[in-house]
């Protein structure tokens, strides 16, 4: 009975849906309270399990006692009666008392805890995350787990099934030589002795079938001959090596070193140098003609008494920031309104249709300005700061960043995005936490980085005054290495804007 509850049990975690934990460092941290209420629970189970097995020695010891007079006679028809009933409540008592297991409790605890477990494709996700962190910030795995990035502490270190894990992933998305600097760390530390599920002849095939799809043949067909000779009978291993045979015979070879341990530097390099710190096009010409100053944005009366503290950030396209944007009190208003809101993030196509992709990795929430105080001051706000219409602009979009989290380089304007309200000629991203390590915006085209600065916000406009989609508009979220990055950004429309930013008919501006 209790094995066939187990197996429910685990048949219902497979067709659990589930959180999807990594895309939201703040959903993440719930994860600390379920594995917290799964070991208190485990540990009440163990104490009840004990206190069960005490019992059943006492039973165990009062049935023993009653059976130690032997009957000599069995032809007796009292002492057939006298055996058979004895046999029987014993049977009762023996049946009563084990059924009185504490495992139904504890089933029943974990089934409740269920619906809040992580699953498999999470796992998979949170190690695509390192992988994502691996590439962008050229970490060896050693370094990944805390000596890579000035800011981080030593995390601990994985264990060889967690490396093999983490090496899997990365050959099933095609980052093979990824793969291969994992499967080295698994394979030391099982040299070293820890123990693993994995065994050194699986870290071999992997290695084997990394190496095959970088064109290295001749490593491995040399691993997967060593699995061989330890083990003739592994059929895996003698089905890849006579592919790995054929295919050297068969197709032509180019000779070329390979280095199986080189993290490959990406094909978007503008964006993934910006979001190192490297290739950052501000230079002392440049650096000189941007200010600070108060601003008052043309004289707005809500600005005269406290004027805004206005930044430029980049001249061309001009990107402005604005310190203290929010109070810290207005931040955690954002943020605790959001929490119960927040879904994962999607993109939207050409055809307009909105779907998931790994090119974005965060939740996000909308909070509306007629239903919201907060949103309704915050479009206020940035109605006075910018002089720009609020009318068409879109609600404040709210987003939380996971393991990894990023979005890729895109354009917030654009074919699939323009409505009865125009184009989005105008974004607000507002910061509402500090990010320790990474999390930087970055605009590839013209080489900017902007590090995130709780509770200010920075503006740029997405069109040219023609109404064309500005190319060197394009941004990028770099990844979170490490810290917990809250964002809200709002998208002010064309309409309503017509007398506010002019119109230009040079196909330059």
């Amino acid at each position: 009975m209790v094995l066939r509850q187990l197996l429910l049990f685990l048949l219902l975690g497979k067709l659990s849906t589930g959180h999807e934990y990594y895309s939201s460092t703040e959903e993440m941290e719930d994860l600390m309270i379920v594995d917290q209420t799964l070991m208190l629970n485990f540990a009440r189970y163990i104490r009840e399990e004990i206190k069960h097995i005490h019992k059943l020695n006492r039973v165990l010891k009062v049935l023993r006692g009653l059976s130690v007079d032997q009957p000599s006679d069995l032809s007796n028809p009292i002492t057939a009666y006298q055996l058979v009933n004895r046999i029987k409540w014993k049977f009762n008592d023996i049946v009563r008392y084990t059924q009185q297991r504490p495992s139904d409790d504890f089933l029943e605890a974990l089934s409740s805890t269920l619906k809040d477990l992580p699953e498999q494709k999470e796992v998979d996700r949170v190690a695509l995350g390192l992988i994502r962190l691996q590439e962008i910030y050229r970490l060896e795995p050693q370094s990944i787990m805390g000596h890579g990035l000035a800011g981080t502490k030593q995390a601990s270190r994985l264990h060889p099934d967690e490396c093999f894990h983490v090496a899997k992933v990365a050959y099933e998305n095609q980052k093979f030589q990824l793969a291969c600097l994992w499967l080295q760390e698994s394979y030391q530390l099982l040299q070293k002795g820890n123990a693993a599920r994995v065994s050194i002849s699986d870290v071999r095939l992997l290695f084997a079938s990394s190496a095959f799809s970088l064109g290295d043949f001749d490593t491995a067909i040399d691993l997967t001959e060593q699995v061989v000779d330890e083990d003739p009978a592994n059929e895996e291993a003698l089905l890849q090596l006579l592919r790995y045979r054929l295919h050297r015979v068969t197709q032509p070879i180019f000779f070329r070193t390979i280095d199986l341990f080189t993290i490959p530097e990406p094909s978007n390099m503008s964006y993934v140098a910006l979001c190192r710190s490297q290739r950052s096009r501000m230079t002392p010409h440049r650096q000189r003609a941007l200010f600070c100053r108060y601003s008052t944005a043309g004289g707005n009366p809500r600005l005269m008494y406290a004027p805004v503290k206005e930044e430029d950030e980049w001249d061309h396209p001009r990107i402005v920031r604005y310190h203290d944007f929010l109070s810290e009190q207005e931040m955690d208003m954002i943020k605790m309104m959001a929490r119960p809101e927040l879904s994962r993030s999607e993109v939207v196509n050409l055809e307009k249709n909105a779907y998931v992709t790994e090119n974005r990795v965060s939740k996000s929430a909308v909070l509306y300005d007629v239903i919201d105080p907060s949103a309704s001051r915050i479009s206020q706000r940035i109605a006075d700061i910018t002089s720009l219409d609020m009318g068409t602009a879109e609600n404040l979009q709210v987003l939380n960043y996971g393991v990894g989290g990023h979005f890729g380089p895109h354009y917030d304007a654009g074919e699939g995005i323009r409505d009865e309200r125009g184009d989005r000629i105008a974004t607000v991203l507002i910061y509402l936490s500090d990010v320790e390590v990474g999390g930087a915006t970055v605009f590839p085209e013209v080489g900017a980085a902007l590090q995130p600065i709780k509770g200010s916000a920075v503006m740029w406009f997405n069109l040219l005054q023609n109404g064309e989609v500005d190319d060197l508009s394009l941004h990028s979220g770099c990844p979170v290495f490490k810290g917990n990055k809250w964002v809200a950004n709002k998208w002010v429309r064309e309409r309503g804007q017509e007398f506010r930013r002019r119109c230009s008919l040079n196909p330059w501006e």
